[in-house]
């Protein structure tokens, strides 16, 4: 028979706290970089809307000093 090994009730609520803390703090680094992403997108997509606009009123302006 396979020889088992018997932990304590502390000693098995030690282990089960140290890999849910190890998972966690791997969740919460990935939140981290999400967030980054999600915010250098939300300002990439704010200068290029800027950078539209402001071609857009170029543009006007030329096509009325053409007319």
């Amino acid at each position: 028979m396979a020889e088992i090994n018997k932990l304590s009730v502390e000693k098995a609520l030690e282990k089960l706290r140290a890999s849910d803390a190890k998972r966690s703090k791997d969740v919460i680094f990935k939140d981290v970089i999400f967030n980054d992403s999600v915010g250098a997108l939300i300002e990439e997509i704010r200068r290029v809307r800027t950078q539209s606009q402001r071609l857009e009123h170029h543009q006007r302006r030329r096509d009325k000093d053409n007319r």
